[in-house]
């Protein structure tokens, strides 16, 4: 990400309907690989692999390169910490013997200032329809423009 395009981060990204950017939500045990992981894989990202439930897999054969995520985790902090960006669309999972799901390739592109937790999205009614929400189990989700812009504004970006 550019300089200019990160400096005017909240405004562009978290503001924008006009466009066909898609937003997710990754969710991961901050055990098994956190946000700092994520980070520290730095511009070549790390693929997002393991993801063996059939309505995940959908959602990331939906995703194109540019679309952003956030970066959430789940086990004991039950929070949304960081944004990603999807750099590499959905191609076959070498971590799969079955051969039936895929991955996705993302980096790290800001932290959430103030981390914003299961516990905030669940009491704010704006957000009772957010698949977080509803569907909590799912690991890979997709988030609407409005929850995206809401959500956004909760962890100060």
């Amino acid at each position: 990400m550019s300089k200019a395009r990160s400096t005017d981060y909240c405004r562009v990204r978290c503001g924008r309907s006009e466009t066909q950017m898609a937003y997710w939500l990754f969710k991961t045990e901050a055990e098994t690989f956190s946000w700092d992981n994520q980070k520290s894989r730095g511009a070549k990202g790390e693929p997002w692999s393991g993801v063996r439930n059939f309505q995940a897999a959908s959602n990331m054969k939906k995703m194109k390169k540019g679309d952003l995520g956030f970066f959430y985790h789940t086990g004991d902090e039950k929070r949304i910490v960081g944004i990603v960006e999807v750099i590499g669309e959905y191609r076959k999972d070498p971590t799969d013997e079955t051969g039936r799901f895929g991955l996705v390739d993302v980096k790290a592109v800001k932290d959430v200032p103030k981390p914003v937790t299961l516990a905030a999205v669940k009491a704010e009614p704006k957000l009772k329809d957010m698949i977080l929400v509803r569907y909590s189990r799912l690991s890979v989700q997709p988030v609407t423009d409005e929850e995206w812009k809401f959500v956004c504004k909760m962890g100060g970006l």
